[in-house]
């Protein structure tokens, strides 16, 4: 079996005004794809989706330019694999979507499923955690997060991810009113379901540690990124501070990128994304971090083809802990796959079927043309 070329699909779907979210200073209006597709010579195809934070366009133009060393070549090759070189988002972005692909095409012709490929005995199910806690606005209704938390525990997930809400600066918010709306959230969660937060990079190390402790005493599962990435001693320090797991890292798309965070103790959990940097970078990266004690729970944001392939990983993972889906992505997060898996009790089943186990949708870029320009507009107060 031969490659015979390479098609990178961007698609894009505006959200509704009421639909649209804002996090930090940035209101997110559209929500944005990129897929890429290797054909063969037997008619077997390989799918998988990179991250469209690497912007579609330019991701279609790397796999354009990645395309001639791959065409001839056998997929089940692991030669072929192009290496992300976490310098370039959209170069990473597009050997992510190829990586995914050739192990979706490999398990199609090896009759297994992607996650039997990496594992012996791999997961049938992931758990699932809502992600989301972007829509709460410090101005008006900060109390949405908690009806949101609560919508999730009624749709029958265990666990959700939020973010820290709008610019602190607009409104005055202090670390003590940011964590009496936690202190809210956690008493009305009253748990029933885990709670992680995701600081975005946006906090200093001295707001971040009476943060993290007060997550700690109300038992949450992680906070995720909370300080600048570049701080490898301040993580190192909050990781120190508090029992509760300290994570990061989904911008990292290769094992060097994490080598000092792993040896400086400066993570517990590493997260990087399948979609920017592939399958075979993701397991090398929990390899390495597995000899330091650091478990892997992969950044998956965006769409339901990169959920799928995140699925199989953790499905593989010797301690496998849960599968982050995006709650705001809209409706073209399952629409581009022909039948999405089954999703029920804050879980996914993997599909019977070999490879990824999906299929993609028809006429997928005449239903979502791509829309160019950023997926979020700059807000100011």
């Amino acid at each position: 079996m031969k490659i015979t070329h390479l098609e990178t699909l961007c698609l894009s779907r505006l959200h509704e005004p009421e639909r649209q979210w804002i996090t930090a200073r940035y209101r997110t209006i559209k929500a944005d794809c990129a897929i890429v597709v290797i054909h063969t010579d037997e008619g077997l195809t390989g799918i998988g989706e990179a991250s469209a934070y690497g912007w579609p366009l330019l991701i279609q133009e790397w796999v354009d330019w990645l395309a001639p060393s791959l065409v001839g070549r056998d997929p089940r090759d692991p030669a072929i694999v192009p290496h992300p070189n976490g310098l370039s988002r959209p170069y990473d972005a597009a050997v992510g979507g190829i990586d995914c692909a050739l192990w979706d095409l490999r398990g199609q012709i090896e009759g297994k499923r992607v996650s039997e490929l990496l594992a012996d005995q791999p997961l049938e199910r992931v758990r699932l955690y809502a992600s989301s806690g972007c829509r709460y606005d410090w101005r008006h209704n900060p109390e949405q997060l908690i009806e949101e938390a609560l919508g999730y525990i009624d749709q029958g997930f265990t666990a959700m991810k939020f973010r820290i809400g709008t610019e602190w600066r607009w409104d005055g918010v202090t670390v003590d009113r940011f964590l009496g709306l936690v202190r809210e959230l956690a008493q009305a969660v009253n748990g029933r379901m885990e709670l992680m937060l995701d600081g975005n990079c946006r906090l200093t190390e001295e707001q971040a540690l009476p943060i993290a402790q007060e997550l700690d005493r109300l038992g949450f599962t992680w906070f995720e990124e909370p300080i600048p990435r570049e701080e490898i001693d301040g993580y190192a320090r909050l990781c120190a501070a508090v029992d509760m797991p300290i994570t990061g890292g989904e911008t990292f798309t290769t094992l060097e990128q994490f080598r000092p965070y792993l040896e400086r103790r400066a993570y517990d959990i590493v997260q990087p994304d399948a979609g920017l940097c592939g399958l075979t970078e993701c397991m090398r990266i929990a390899e390495a971090a597995q000899r330091y004690g650091v478990e892997l729970c992969p950044h998956s944001w965006h769409n339901g083809l990169m959920a799928m392939a995140h699925a199989h990983l953790l499905a593989a993972l010797p301690n496998p802990r849960m599968l982050e889906l995006c709650m705001i992505q809209g409706p073209l997060q399952w629409a581009i796959l022909a039948e999405p898996p089954r999703l029920e009790q804050g879980h996914l089943w993997l599909p019977e079927r070999p490879g990824l186990g999906v299929e993609l949708a028809e006429n997928l870029t005449q239903r979502f043309p791509y829309i160019e320009g950023h997926y979020a507009i700059t807000v100011e107060r």
